[in-house]
């Protein structure tokens, strides 16, 4: 928001992006979280929706309650916790069919390129639509583009704005590269995408190659992802309505936030991902404005802060 009101001296463009912020982060960090652990806790151990909604409702409301600080205190032990054990669970999984992993990929990339991501389409129609999701999805696993990063990031304490995009930088590699990239080729390595399946579902049942151990290694991961990402979200959506509205309209977002837990673990999934998509959409299109307008003052603060540091370095060397 600040970026565009002071950097681009577009206040309706920052007003805009602020609202879409308020709006998206109920899709993308909240109920389409919500509805995948009840999904999978529905499938796996028979929980009913309404129970996990009741369950992830209380929980929010105790974290996101407390502020700031108690959000940083809960995804401080959350994230690298979930990341290992994930990750951990993969390399158990894949290894179980090490052989297949050379044909896992080459299917992959085969499927991406060829034909048969266009099937039942008509001139191209099927491969649109496979780029679409792609993109859609590669949106919603790493936010990159987005806009939501720097509103927490913008909180950090740090030597210099550069170091800390640095920093943000790698949440799309460990998101996309490697979470997401893990879980495809354990679900294509499983041969789970074939059983026609989607969602958590399709995940659950690549998982349960290791009975009890690898739906728990799922249920357990996705639990902690989750959960981290509702009450992350929560900081990006009040921030923009503070910004919108002042700090008093902070307290009753927390509280629709909470409700909206409950919500969407028992709305119909294909609305809610509906909703979360083109909020994304919305959300993304002010940000990308800025980027490309500002795309200056990015060199400009990368040489300053990164590149000339490292000369001065080189130079310096060199004198000795």
């Amino acid at each position: 928001m600040y970026v565009l009101e002071k950097g681009m001296h577009a206040r309706w463009l920052a007003v805009l992006f602020a609202a879409f912020t308020a709006v998206a982060a109920f899709g993308i960090g909240n109920m389409v979280q919500a509805n995948s652990v009840a999904q999978l806790l529905k499938e796996t151990f028979l929980v009913p929706l309404w129970i996990s909604g009741i369950i992830m409702t209380a929980l929010t409301a105790f974290v996101i309650l407390g502020g700031i600080k108690s959000i940083a205190r809960a995804c401080e032990w959350m994230v690298p916790f979930m990341a290992i054990f994930y990750v951990a669970g993969c390399i158990v999984l894949l290894s179980l069919n090490l052989s297949s992993i050379p044909k896992t990929i080459s299917l992959i990339f085969s499927s991406a390129f060829t034909g048969q991501a266009a099937i039942g389409g008509f001139l191209g129609a099927g491969m649109r639509e496979a780029i679409r999701y792609g993109v859609a999805r590669g949106l919603f696993s790493n936010e990159a583009g987005l806009g939501s990063a720097p509103i927490v990031a913008a909180a950090a304490r740090t030597k210099n704005p550069v170091q800390q995009a640095l920093v943000s930088s790698t949440g799309t590699f460990w998101d996309t590269v490697v979470v997401c990239a893990m879980t495809g080729l354990v679900v294509v390595n499983s041969g789970a995408w074939t059983k026609g399946l989607g969602a958590a579902v399709l995940t659950k049942a690549a998982f349960s190659q290791v009975p009890v151990v690898g739906p728990a290694v799922l249920t357990i991961g996705l639990l902690i992802f989750v959960f981290s990402t509702i009450i992350g979200w929560s900081y990006y959506g009040e921030k923009a309505v503070e910004y919108l509205l002042g700090i008093r309209a902070v307290a009753p977002y927390r509280w629709l936030w909470v409700i909206s837990v409950m919500i969407g673990s028992i709305t119909a999934l294909p609305i809610v991902w509906t909703f979360a998509d083109i909020a994304n959409a919305m959300m993304a299109i002010p940000n990308l404005i800025s980027l490309i307008a500002l795309n200056a003052v990015i060199v400009k603060e990368t040489h300053k802060y990164l590149l000339l540091p490292v000369s001065r370095a080189r130079r310096r060397r060199k004198n000795k």
